[in-house]
C-alpha cells in the first residue's frame, strides 16, 4: 500500500479514536486523560487534513466538542466541590 493511502487510513482511524475518547471524556474523574488524548489526536488529524479530505471529520469535531465540554464541566464541578470543602470548615 502506498504512503498516501496509509496516511488516509490512519487519519480516519484517529478521527474515530478522537470521537471515542471524546465520549469517554464525559465520564467523571476518569475522563480527563481521555479528553487530553482526544484533543491530541485531533491535532494530529488536523495536520493531515491540510493535505487530504477527511471523510470522518464530523467524528473528529464531535470528539473535540465532547472532550472540551467534559473537561470544562468536570473542572467546574471539581472547583465547586473544593470551594465548598474549604469554605465549610
Amino acid at each position: 500500500m502506498n504512503n498516501d493511502a496509509q496516511t488516509k487510513v490512519q487519519m480516519l482511524k484517529n478521527s474515530l479514536r478522537c470521537f471515542t475518547f471524546g465520549l469517554l471524556a464525559l465520564i467523571p474523574v476518569f475522563g480527563f486523560p481521555f479528553a487530553l488524548a482526544s484533543l491530541w489526536l485531533s491535532g494530529q488529524v488536523r495536520r493531515t487534513e491540510r493535505q487530504f479530505w477527511n471523510a470522518a471529520r464530523a467524528y473528529r469535531l464531535w470528539g473535540v466538542v465532547c472532550s472540551a465540554a467534559g473537561t470544562i464541566f468536570w473542572m467546574l464541578i471539581g472547583t465547586l466541590i473544593a470551594y465548598q470543602a474549604v469554605s465549610n470548615h
